[in-house]
C-alpha cells in the first residue's frame, strides 16, 4: 500500500506543472507521462527486478538438510518405545548437503541471467509501447484540433457572410432555390463542425487514456526522426526479445550438459547410545546414471531443438521487421509526394477559386451560393491535405517510436 501511495504522489507532481499553468501539452510531457503512468511498463520493471533477484540465487548450493532421527527403537516386548533400554537404539543427528560443482552452478546462474536480460528487454518494450501509443493519440488529437478550427472559422465566415447578404434576398419567397441553396450550405458546414467535434472529442478520450488528463491545448507535434534500417532492426522490440530468447536457450543447452555429471550429496550424522560409545557416520550419495543416452542426452537433444526454434523465430521476426520498415518508409515517401503534388494541383486552385468568386459576388456578377461551394471545396482541400499530414505524421511516428529508447536493448 504505501508503494502504491509513493507512486501516486510520483505521478501527481509529475502532472503538476501541466495542469498548475495554462500552457499546452507538449509532445515530450505527453511521453513521460505515458511511460510514468504505464501499468504494463510497470508490470514489465517488476518482472525484471524479480528475475534479476532469481539470478542472484541461481549460483548458490542449495540449502543444507538437517536429519534427526532415532535407530533401532524396540517396538516389542517389554522395551518397547525405550530409548535407553536396548543397547543397539541409538539417537542421531546429522546433516546432509547436496554438491554442485562450480561449472554446474555458473551455468545456472548464467542461465538466469539471460532470463533476467530478456524480463529487461520486455520492460523496456512496454515502455516503448507506451510511447508509441501516446505519440500516435498525440498526432491524432492535434490534427482533430485543427480539423475543428478549420470547420469551426468556415462555419463562422458563412455565416457571417449569410447574415450579410440576407438584406438581399428580404423579399424572396420562402421556396426561392437561392435561399434553399443557402440554407443547406449553412447546414452542411454546421454538420461539418459537429462531426470534427465529436472526432476531436474521441481523440481527446484516447489521449487522456494515456497522460491522464484532459489538455486544454496542445503543442505542434515536433518533425520525427526517422531512424536508419540498421538501427531501427537493432532497437526492434520483437527482436531485442528474441535475440534474448535465443540466448536463454543456449544457457539452457549449457546447464543440460552439465547435468551428465550427477549431483553427489554428503551426509554426516552423529548418534548417541546409552551406556555405549557414541557414534559417527559419513557417508555420501551418487545417483547412478544408468541410461544417459536415453535420459541426459536426451534432455540436452531437447534444449538444442528449441535453441533451434528460437532462431527460426528470429530470423523470421527480423524479416517482417525490415518488411514493416521498408512499407512504413514507403508510406512516408509516398505521402510526402503526394501532399506535395496535392498542395499545388488542389489546395491552390480551390483557394483561387474561393478568391475569385468572393470578388464577383462582391461585384454582383456570382451568387451567394457559388460563392459558399467554392468555399465548401476549399474547405473539403484543407481536410484533405489535414488528413494526408496527419497520416505523414503518424507513419513517421511509428518508424520513431516503435523501437526500443537509446540502450533499452543493451
Amino acid at each position: 500500500m504505501p508503494t502504491m501511495y509513493l507512486r501516486a504522489a510520483a505521478l501527481a507532481a509529475a502532472a503538476l506543472p501541466v495542469l498548475g499553468s495554462a500552457e499546452p501539452l507538449s509532445f515530450d510531457q505527453a511521453l513521460s507521462l505515458a511511460v510514468q503512468r504505464s501499468e504494463a511498463a510497470r508490470a514489465g520493471r517488476a518482472a525484471a527486478t524479480s528475475a534479476n533477484e532469481s539470478a542472484r540465487a541461481a549460483g548458490q548450493l542449495p540449502d543444507p538438510t538437517l536429519r534427526a532421527g532415532v535407530d533401532n527403537l524396540p517396538v516389542t516386548g517389554a522395551d518397547r518405545f525405550s530409548t535407553t533400554r536396548d543397547s543397539m537404539t541409538m539417537k542421531r543427528v546429522g546433516f546432509s548437503q547436496e554438491w554442485l560443482s562450480a561449472d554446474k552452478r555458473a551455468a545456472r546462474e548464467s542461465a538466469a541471467r539471460a532470463m533476467a536480460d530478456r524480463e529487461a528487454v520486455q520492460a523496456a518494450a512496454a515502455e516503448a509501447d507506451a510511447r508509441l501509443q501516446v505519440a500516435l493519440s498525440y498526432v491524432d488529437a492535434w490534427y482533430a484540433g485543427e480539423a475543428l478550427k478549420l470547420t469551426t472559422q468556415t462555419e463562422h465566415h458563412l455565416h457571417e457572410e449569410f447574415e450579410a447578404a440576407r438584406a438581399r434576398f428580404a423579399a424572396a419567397t420562402g421556396a426561392s432555390p437561392e435561399v434553399l441553396q443557402l440554407a443547406a450550405a449553412g447546414g452542411l458546414a454546421q454538420d461539418e463542425s459537429d462531426e470534427a467535434r465529436q472526432q476531436q472529442a474521441a481523440a481527446a478520450v484516447n489521449l487522456q487514456r494515456w497522460v491522464g488528463f484532459a489538455p486544454d491545448s496542445l503543442s505542434t507535434p515536433p518533425v520525427f526522426v526517422i531512424p536508419p534500417e540498421d538501427d531501427f532492426l537493432a532497437r526492434s522490440p520483437s527482436i531485442a526479445s528474441l535475440q534474448r530468447d535465443v540466448e536463454v536457450a543456449r544457457r539452457a543447452v549449457a546447464v543440460a550438459a552439465k547435468e551428465r555429471t550427477p549431483n553427489w550429496t554428503w551426509e554426516v550424522s552423529y548418534g548417541q547410545r546409552n551406556g555405549y560409545s557414541d557414534m559417527v557416520s559419513v557417508g555420501v550419495s551418487i545417483p547412478l546414471q544408468v541410461a544417459p543416452s536415453q535420459r541426459q542426452d536426451r534432455d540436452t537433444a531437447a534444449r538444442l531443438a528449441l535453441v533451434e526454434k528460437a532462431e527460426a523465430e528470429l530470423a523470421e521476426a527480423t524479416r517482417a521487421v525490415t518488411a514493416d520498415y521498408r512499407a512504413l518508409c514507403s508510406d512516408v515517401a509516398r505521402l510526402q509526394q503526394r501532399i506535395a503534388r496535392y498542395r499545388v494541383a488542389v489546395l491552390e486552385p480551390a483557394r483561387q477559386r474561393t478568391a475569385a468568386s468572393l470578388a464577383a459576388y462582391r461585384s454582383n456578377q456570382m451568387p451567394l451560393s457559388a460563392l459558399f461551394e467554392a468555399r465548401h471545396a476549399e474547405v473539403q482541400a484543407q481536410q484533405r491535405l489535414l488528413a494526408l499530414e496527419r497520416d505523414l505524421a503518424r507513419a513517421q511516428a511509428q518508424l520513431t517510436f516503435k523501437p526500443l529508447a537509446q540502450g533499452g536493448a543493451q
